[in-house]
């Protein structure tokens, strides 16, 4: 009996189970990657936690840890509180672990398909955070550590990549507006999840506890219905499928990188280019630049214009305590503000970058975004607050742009076939910007004011250095050239076709779709229900910066 149901669970996860079928709509798939996207990006949004947990021992306020107890033991003592340097940890872990784990396992994800892809995400996302809620409820940060950003960073690499190659395939005529719908879902999960996440802790705070154990264990049941589901919507195209009317255009064309359909590049071929190597760096620079702004933008923001934001002329450093919380309140909303025009940018230039061309809409993230970041020094010594704001909103469409476009580049260049594991092992750079932007940002922004730079005043040479990353990227990516000919393999690999698809030699094309309307309409509204309350709430957080 246990063999049959390990055989039926392998069969129903197996690749070939997931083959569309007749009359499939493609729109299907958007909103199972969504399901899946829109739970692993509340990695963004854990922040939320770091203030509660800082207080899990104490409650009402930390209880430090003794002078001289090192890392070790501050790993596994359950009478004092950890800092938010420590919990800081669980962010880098989460992105080195996503870029790693996509590197290692885009391969297999090619072979195994997206639906299995999805499960081990699912398991391995919600089961970190069981594992962190058994941490904080026995307050032990290594477990924590383990939980969240060990194992959950696998189940974010998993769960970035597996709609990438699938929604390509499903969409070769709008690749770039299809990842851009999936990767969307990933900068809007912290939008639903950060406030979800505050309600539930103050839904389960008490005088014992801080409300974040149980909070863990809620969204660890929600996330893990919505990724199955997510995962097992998931369907691929038959070899050979192209939709109704259309034709790809081989080749390149002027601002597009392509390829002829059915050809491809090889994972481990691709990853020996020149053009893969510039793309890690596009993607690096752009990214490093971003994630800096994101780490800094409220306390930014507070220390350039301090009382100014409250209509008085007071610096910083001067605000009383009353006043300093109505900053941070503002700072808030700013960073709400950021994080809507990072979701939108992402399916915006993402949907541009298929009139324009992947290389010529990254030459504009590198030109303006480098004009952009000069112009920042300049907005906040006029203390122009609105332009100061919109630079930055400007800014971080195309951080999130710069996500979304990239898995359409990659498969421009070096085709479909192999897209997700390639994709995989580019989102290294990732990995390495999450380090390299926050602690340039950091370092230098401290560096000026320990060297007596006012704090207004100390951010600047930061955005001048931001913008030489983005001229460095420009120059990268006007180096990008079309993949050589003889790089090129034909057809798909046989261990990842079906047998239908090798008895119909690749050629295997679906109906048009007949009814499933009301069907598609509810999966639709199952996704964008919880998009447009986060974005209620977003919007009324960013309303503080202006009210």
């Amino acid at each position: 009996m246990p063999g049959t149901i390990v055989g039926r669970v392998s069969s129903l996860l197996a690749r070939e189970a997931t083959i569309a079928g007749p009359g499939f709509n493609r729109w299907f798939v958007p909103p199972a990657a969504l399901c899946i996207h829109l739970c692993i990006g509340m990695a963004y949004g854990f922040s939320v936690f770091w203030l509660p947990l800082t207080k899990a021992v104490g409650i009402t306020s930390p209880i430090p840890s003794p002078a001289g107890m090192g890392l070790l033991g501050k790993l596994v003592t359950t009478t004092c509180d950890w800092d938010k340097p420590l919990l800081g940890w669980i962010y880098t872990l989460f992105f080195v672990f996503l870029g790693s784990s996509a590197a290692i396992f885009g391969a297999w994800l090619e072979k195994a398909g997206p639906r299995k892809a999805g499960v081990v995400s699912a398991f391995c996302w919600c089961g970190g955070l069981v594992i962190s809620a058994a941490g904080v409820y026995w307050h032990q940060l290594w477990l924590v550590w383990l939980g969240a950003g060990v194992i959950g960073g696998i189940g974010l690499g998993l769960g970035y990549i597996s709609p990438v190659s699938t929604l390509i395939k499903w969409f070769p005529d709008r690749r770039g507006m299809a990842t851009g719908m999936a990767i969307m879902g990933f900068g809007g999960g912290a939008m639903i999840g950060s406030p979800l996440a505050d309600r539930l802790m103050r839904h389960f705070a008490t005088p014992e506890s801080v409300g974040v154990w149980q909070t863990f264990l809620v969204l660890a049941a929600i996330y893990f219905l919505f990724m199955l589901l997510g995962a097992f919507a998931y369907r691929v195209p038959p070899a050979g499928w192209t939709p109704p009317g259309w034709q790809p255009a081989g080749g390149a064309r002027e601002g597009q990188l392509g390829v002829d359909a059915g050809q491809y590049v090889p994972v481990n071929r691709a990853c020996q280019t020149p053009q893969f190597w510039l793309l890690w760096l596009v993607l690096c620079l752009n990214v490093s630049a971003g994630i800096g702004v994101i780490g800094m933008a409220s306390p930014m923001l507070q220390e350039i214009f301090g009382g100014r934001l409250l209509g008085r002329g007071v610096e910083f450093d001067a605000l009383d305590a009353s006043q300093l919380a109505q900053v941070a309140a503002i700072g808030a909303g700013f960073t709400g503000l950021l994080s809507l025009f990072n979701i939108a940018g992402r399916f915006f230039w993402a949907s541009l970058s298929d009139l324009l061309g992947r290389r010529i809409t990254y030459g504009i993230f590198f030109l303006l975004g480098g004009l952009l970041y000069a112009l920042v020094p300049w907005a906040g010594q006029r203390g122009n607050v609105a332009l100061f704001c919109a630079l930055f909103c400007l800014i971080l469409t195309m951080y999130g742009g710069g996500f979304a476009t990239i898995p359409a580049y990659l498969a421009d260049l070096f085709g479909t076939q192999q897209v997700g594991a390639i994709h995989g092992r580019l989102l290294t750079a990732w990995s390495v910007a999450g380090i390299l932007g926050p602690v340039l940002v950091n370092y230098l922004n401290e560096f000026q004011v320990r060297s007596g730079v006012p704090r207004s005043a100390a951010y600047d040479q930061t955005m001048y250095l931001l913008a030489t990353l983005l001229a460095v990227g420009f120059c990268c990516n006007l180096a990008v050239r079309p993949v050589p000919p003889s790089l090129f393999t034909a057809g798909l690999q046989p261990s990842n076709r079906s047998t239908a698809e090798r008895a119909a030699g690749g050629a295997v094309h679906l109906p048009a779709p007949a009814g499933g309307g009301l069907k598609l309409l509810l999966f639709w509204l199952l996704v964008s229900l919880p998009l447009g309350w986060g974005l209620w709430i977003t919007i009324q957080q960013a309303g503080k910066l202006f009210g």
